[in-house]
């Protein structure tokens, strides 16, 4: 019963998402206290350091909820390639896998099912979008198609460059995307000139 004293202190986690061990240390809850009480079953471990009250109700998409939590676990991570041309609709691939960009110098933990990409460039495109009621940070529509012709295989980039000028739902915007293919060292000119002209 001791240890269910600092459930006061985590008070404020109640309604959250997720919070990490390190929120939950400021809070001046120690790892243990933590491993206590998911044993008695009042919080739920999600990934290593990473918890949410038992009785929370997610509001995200079933679909869409592995990917937010991996994405919003991962200290300056960014959904990226697959798992964003999934979410935007630009490929027909199949999401097997939480694809997650961060900073080339980066240690991110490790989480099942996840490919981690270390890039150069995190900066640019990186945009926060909210996945129910998770914040997440994900690589817009024109990164995730240069992204495309830098890490995946030719025919899924191309597929995606079709689709993104082809879509209904958003209007294409060219001159970003040449921007950001040369800012990316990306020679895509044939592709956008043959949608464009």
């Amino acid at each position: 019963m001791r240890r269910l004293k600092y459930l006061d202190k985590l008070e404020s986690f109640i309604n959250a998402p997720l919070f990490t061990s390190t929120e939950a240390k400021k809070q001046g809850v120690p790892r243990h206290a933590l491993a206590y009480l998911v044993k008695r079953g009042i919080l739920e471990r999600i990934y290593p350091g990473a918890y949410r009250f038992f009785q929370y109700e997610p509001e995200v998409e079933f679909q869409w909820e592995n990917l937010a939590l991996v994405a919003l676990s991962i200290p300056e991570g960014i959904i990226c390639l697959i798992s964003a041309l999934c979410y935007y609709d630009l490929t027909d691939q199949m999401m097997r896998e939480v694809w997650i960009a961060v900073p080339h110098k980066s240690y991110p933990p490790k989480r099942p099912n996840t490919r981690i990409i270390r890039m150069r460039n995190t900066r640019l495109g990186k945009i926060k979008i909210a996945l129910g009621e998770y914040n997440v940070y994900i690589f817009d529509r024109e990164r995730c198609v240069i992204d495309a012709f830098r890490y995946l295989s030719n025919e899924i980039a191309i597929k995606t460059i079709q689709r993104y000028f082809q879509s209904a739902k958003y209007k294409p915007d060219p001159k970003k995307l040449g921007s950001y293919a040369k800012a990316l060292r990306v020679n895509i000119t044939p592709y956008i000139l043959s949608y464009t002209t």
